[in-house]
């Protein structure tokens, strides 16, 4: 038997504190798991999705993008996966008697972890203008309620269609193209605000903006730097690779401002040696501050090109442009500003060095801790020329591995989900469909909260996701919602972007990937793309949550009828009834897709061809692997302030909050916590389990606080703190993005913290 949701916000007022541990996984990760599962699902049901969790046969885990080996495991999860699949798969239900009890004024008062644990939403709901409570709609009204809205803007640049990582190709390919017929590419996606610094970065150096390596690459590769990432709580099933490929002689260097369990020690419960024992992971720790590595990895890149023989030259003669530059900039690194920049010690970067010449086969992993400060762009340009010095680019067991975060985040932007289309992509478009797309850049997640904020915006339509939760500067992020007439959210929970609604809002309840998919053609499967490039079948299993559910792709396809009507000549209703007809329409548009439905069908699906990683080809302006000279950033810390990165608790997966502990950082019951090192602690006058407000300082000179937070003395680097989001999101300011990529730079915040009345 399932438990009942909490009727009331837990009290979070005194969270309790023990010390961080020191190895992940293991038996507590199968208890926790089963806990929450039969909390959420009750034990059959919990036996009936579980097993079904990424198998050939089954359904993609709605979590992370980490991809599975071609030998599946009974249990192919991991438990923040299982937790995903619990909170989706849940049996509790939020009904229309749900939300005439709870006003939306109300709503606005919970937190994310309440509004999220009250079950699925079973019927569409509609928010008048001016009333206080959601109402339920039916599926036509609620059409005809965006068709009144969308046709009335003055420009099809007034609406804005933003695309949540859990999306399948088959929805985001027919999302991109409603919006294109429909005549704009506001086409903003959760990968903005994530690795749109990496696709910056490596379609700029290597011509593809993802990883080229495979799970294989990383069980052969010597060395393995795992850079700004804490794969323990966010990719767990990466640790099992990581084990993988020390058992087969790698070492591996982590690169982070915190200590991590899970790079420390990972206690695989797939066999009892791992559950008792464990295998340690990280052969040296390089506890950098942050913001510091691009100066890291220039350091290093000046160290090789001194070290004798230390450059692969064949490689950089053949495959590669710009060296000369690159290596007149690399050369003028300092090792005073490097170390001041890092806050490293001198013998642990000869350390790295010593690691680096002595691989054959390295590989960068990498995630927010690299992709989310205002120089993130050339921190990742920094580590390709690190990476191309030695011709780490191509080989077996070498590469470039941005970790995604959502289990379909790469897949919806290879669908064409992007403000920034190639010509390309829209000429194969255009020539498919008979249709004339537009070629004008659209608004990215930041550009689009201006556009709201500045009366430029006026419909704002989310497919998944939590779009309030998930972006920065959280005051005026709302206040840009409240603006719009029209705010629809395609969800299959509850979430604080509900609560924050335009004049009129819509709440429509979809299918989620547990769920089976029926449809006028039968039973459907969608697909996915996960962080390697690899496209495989997703299949749900389990009787929908209600029978007012629709999918996604008959929802895009229901809504491009109401507003397309007759004059569109694209076949809608046909995408409806057989998502195998939406893959046929892939196949011509999309490279590598060719003969889409043969190859998915196929158990375990088909790699996506990728240029520098198959045959050396790089598809960039000189046609060759780019070498990058920038000037060496890092963020500069006034006396008496701290850097402050926003992250993840272990009870948690983006914005969606499972519970209020983070086990391995030693945290129960509690999420207002920031963690300080205990030497900032005590110059700042902190005593542990002092409250305190956080306060940025930006130059627009606003004042954004988060107020009452316990002090944690916890062994961050020094001069930098972490906290988690989305509760200091109010803390980024809404200007303070990436050069280039545009993505918030919520990794290098600077708060002072000021004593706080709830003390």
């Amino acid at each position: 038997m399932a438990a009942k949701p909490p009727a009331g916000d837990p009290v979070q007022d005194a969270p309790q504190v023990a010390a961080p541990q020191h190895a992940a996984a293991g038996l507590p990760a199968i208890g926790h798991t089963l806990k929450m599962a039969q909390q959420q699902m009750g034990v059959r049901r919990t036996a009936q999705t579980l097993l079904k969790v990424n198998q050939k046969d089954g359904f993609d885990c709605p979590g992370c993008a980490w991809p599975e080996e071609d030998k599946r495991h009974t249990a192919e999860f991991c438990e923040n996966g299982a937790k995903a699949v619990a909170e989706e798969a849940t049996l509790r239900r939020v009904t229309p008697d749900f939300f005439a009890a709870h006003p939306v004024a109300d709503l606005a008062t919970r937190s994310g972890y309440w509004l999220g644990q009250q079950g699925r939403i079973t019927q569409p709901m509609y928010l008048a203008e001016g009333a206080e409570r959601y109402d339920a709609v039916t599926w036509e009204r609620a059409f005809e309620i965006m068709a009144e809205e969308l046709k009335a803007l003055d420009s099809p640049d007034e609406a804005v269609f933003y695309t949540s990582g859990r999306t399948s190709n088959e929805a985001a390919f027919l999302l991109q193209l409603f919006a294109r017929e429909f005549g704009t590419n506001n086409l903003p996606d959760c990968s903005n605000m994530c690795h749109e610094s990496s696709g910056s970065a490596l379609t700029q150096t290597i011509g593809i903006g993802k990883g080229s390596v495979s799970l294989e690459d990383l069980h052969q590769a010597d060395l393995i730097i795992v850079a700004g990432q804490n794969p323990g709580t966010n990719h767990p099933r990466m640790l099992t690779a990581l084990e993988k490929a020390k058992a087969a002689g790698a070492k591996i260097i982590s690169v982070n401002p915190l200590p991590e369990a899970g790079l420390e020690r990972f206690k695989n419960p797939q066999t009892p040696q791992g559950m008792i024992k464990g295998a340690a992971l990280t052969d040296l720790f390089l506890q950098i501050r942050l913001g510091g590595d691009q100066a890291l990895f220039r350091l290093l890149n000046k160290l090789i090109l001194e070290a004798d023989g230390a450059v692969d030259e064949e490689f950089v003669r053949e495959h590669t442009h710009g060296y000369e530059e690159f290596a007149a900039a690399a050369r003028d690194a300092d090792w005073d500003e490097t170390l001041a920049a890092t806050g490293l010690e001198r013998t642990k970067i000869e350390q790295a060095l010593a690691m680096v010449l002595a691989s054959k086969r390295t590989i960068v992993c990498w995630a927010m801790g690299l992709t989310q400060h205002k120089h993130a762009v050339p921190t990742i340009r920094e580590v390709v020329n690190f990476l191309l010095l030695r011709g780490n680019i191509g080989r077996p067991g070498a590469g470039v591995c941005p970790v995604r975060g959502h289990s379909n985040v790469q897949g919806d932007r290879t669908m064409g989900i992007f403000e920034r289309p190639a010509p390309a992509f829209l000429d194969a478009l255009d020539k498919e469909f008979g249709i004339t797309s537009p070629r004008h850049h659209g608004f990215d997640v930041v550009r689009s909260i201006q556009a709201l904020r500045d009366g430029e915006a006026k419909v704002f339509f989310a497919m998944g996701g939590n779009f309030v939760g998930a972006t920065p500067d959280t005051d005026v992020t709302e206040a840009a919602m409240r603006k719009a007439r029209l705010t629809v959210h395609v969800s299959t929970k509850l979430n604080r972007s509900h609560a924050v609604t335009g004049a009129r809002a819509l709440i429509l309840p979809t299918l989620g990937r547990t769920d089976k998919d029926v449809q006028a053609g039968g039973k459907q499967f969608v697909t996915v793309e996960d962080s390697m490039g690899m496209v495989h079948a997703s299949r749900g299993n389990l009787t929908p949550a209600s029978p007012h559910l629709l999918s996604e792709p008959a929802i895009v396809a229901r809504l491009a009828r109401a507003v397309l009507g007759p004059a569109s000549t694209t076949p809608w209703e046909d995408f409806e009834k057989d998502y195998g007809s939406i893959r046929d329409r892939i196949s011509r548009v999309v490279p590598g897709f060719e003969d889409f439905n043969a190859r998915v069908a196929r158990p375990g699906g088909f790699t996506l061809p990728h240029g520098p990683r198959d045959e050396r080809r790089f598809t960039t302006a000189t046609g060759k692997a780019n070498f990058t000279a920038a000037p060496v950033e890092y963020p500069e810390l006034p006396a008496g302030r701290l850097l402050l990165q926003t992250l993840r608790s272990h009870d948690q997966y983006n914005t969606t909050i499972y519970g209020l502990d983070d086990r391995y950082r030693g945290i129960k019951g509690g999420r207002r916590v920031v963690l300080v090192n205990p030497d900032d602690a005590r110059e700042l006058g902190l005593a542990d389990g002092a409250y305190t407000d956080l306060v940025s300082e930006w130059k627009d000179g606003v004042e954004r606080r988060a107020p009452g937070f316990r002090v944690v003395h916890y062994p961050t680097a020094r001069g930098c703190a972490a906290a988690y989001y989305p509760e200091t999101n109010v803390l980024v300011p809404l200007d303070a993005t990436a050069d280039t990529s545009n993505t918030p730079a919520s990794k290098s915040v600077i708060v002072r913290l000021e004593q706080s009345p709830t003390a």
